[in-house]
């Protein structure tokens, strides 16, 4: 039953990541954040399918809830319609459709080369937040600034795209 629950909370995971990108429901920017919320909930899920339950709860308290009031704040601020069809560019398709091959050829040639055979070791301590803080922030480090830069790039990024057209 265990591994029920985790491949459907992945692949909801994964099907309401898709949906922030292509929502064939509304070109609403709030029903792509609402759908941004799905997926961070179906993550906590998977954490607490782990046994990380403070990171479940992290995920819940941080992202769902200050980091999406932060989005929606945003979104409203700088009141965005509903966004018109675009054209797509070849250039750029043909770009990204090269970025994500490369991506995944990257994750494919890390993971084969990894040399894992068997199960992962079972971790020492569940849950424990002192372990997790002094990993997180000594061999962890570099991975956590990363992300943090990046969604700061993308709140930026965000920012650039819908900013509308001074007449």
């Amino acid at each position: 039953m265990h591994d029920f629950f985790f491949y459907l909370f992945g692949a909801l995971t994964l099907l309401c990541g898709v949906l922030v990108i292509a929502n064939p429901f509304s070109r609403s920017p709030v029903t792509s954040a609402m759908f941004l919320v799905l997926a961070i909930a179906c993550l906590a899920a998977l954490f607490v399918l782990l046994h990380a339950f403070f990171l479940a709860a992290v995920q819940v308290l941080i992202y769902a809830g200050a980091v999406m009031v932060l989005f929606l704040f945003v979104i409203m601020l700088l009141d965005l319609k509903e966004e018109q069809r675009r054209k797509v560019k070849k250039f750029g398709l043909i770009t990204g459709l090269v970025s994500v091959g490369a991506i995944l050829a990257l994750f494919v040639n890390l993971i084969l080369g990894s040399g894992l055979e068997g199960p992962a070791p079972a971790p020492t301590v569940e849950g424990g937040t002192i372990p997790l803080g002094r990993l997180l922030f000594t061999q962890y480090l570099l991975p956590f600034e990363i992300v943090s830069v990046l969604l700061l790039v993308a709140m930026v990024g965000v920012i650039l795209l819908s900013k509308r057209e001074l007449k």
